[in-house]
């Protein structure tokens, strides 16, 4: 198989993606304005936080994947005070400030991971709340999300939920014309021109995202027995999943 018909060979490495995200610790800082690249992002992260407070409320441990700077876990502890929170990060910049930030909100054991989920053993039944915002598009075949999902399952204890904020695709090309069209627009509009073509380049090179069916379906198959959609807007979604107690 060569570059012309595996779209993925195309994409950037682990390596090179690192490399973006060591360089944009101060923006993914704030909490309102650090992903402005995401439609709705501090929606999502409020729908997010809530939901996993009241799924979720007995929880004492967070594991919060691809974790940025850390504003996931943050929001969270506005709402489920002092959980031992286990931060995942490619960037070691990143992951440092999120560690910063977090130990300061919890009274709670803060762990910090630097790597690749596909990677990092997650363990069995260990965490009451998984959340995973803005990492899985950089998932690549199907078998890679199959496998992460799964893992999350598993790593999850019973009762435990998982919530997902992600770039989604859609199935139909027209249907995604018109919503890439939609963020386009909303990409000039914030800044510029310029910077819509910027992110639209970064996307083509490091993202591989599918569709919330496809996710949603794939939640079901390694387990969930219950999805749930927060919030969708143009090509972005966030939902979650959860995990049936005993």
């Amino acid at each position: 198989m060569n570059e012309a018909t595996d779209p993925a060979l195309n994409k950037s490495t682990v390596e090179e993606i690192r490399a973006r995200f060591d360089l944009d610790v101060e923006r993914f800082s704030n909490l309102e304005t650090g992903q402005s690249a995401t439609i709705d992002a501090p929606l999502s992260l409020s729908l997010i936080a809530g939901a996993a407070a009241g799924v979720t409320p007995g929880a004492t441990s967070l594991l919060d994947v691809g974790c940025g700077a850390g504003n996931y876990s943050l929001k969270i502890l506005e709402r489920l005070p002092n959980l031992q929170v286990t931060l995942i990060d490619l960037s070691r910049p990143m992951l440092d400030r999120a560690v910063e930030r977090v130990t300061r909100a919890t009274a709670g054991r803060v762990t910090a991971l630097q790597g690749d989920v596909r990677d990092l053993p997650l363990g069995e039944s260990a965490y009451d709340l998984i959340c995973a915002a803005a990492v899985l598009h950089h998932l690549r075949t199907d078998d890679e999300w199959r496998e992460v999902f799964a893992k999350f399952f598993a790593a999850l204890k019973p009762g435990g939920s998982l919530w997902i904020s992600d770039l989604v695709e859609h199935s139909d090309p027209r249907v995604q014309a018109l919503m890439w069209d939609r963020y386009g627009a909303y990409l000039a509009q914030i800044k510029t021109e310029a910077y819509r073509d910027q992110v639209f380049a970064y996307i083509a090179r490091e993202d591989s995202p599918r569709s919330l069916m496809f996710q949603l379906d794939l939640l079901r198959s390694v387990g969930f027995n219950q999805v749930e959609i927060l919030h969708k807007n143009s090509c972005f979604a966030a939902f979650g999943a959860i995990k049936r107690a005993g």
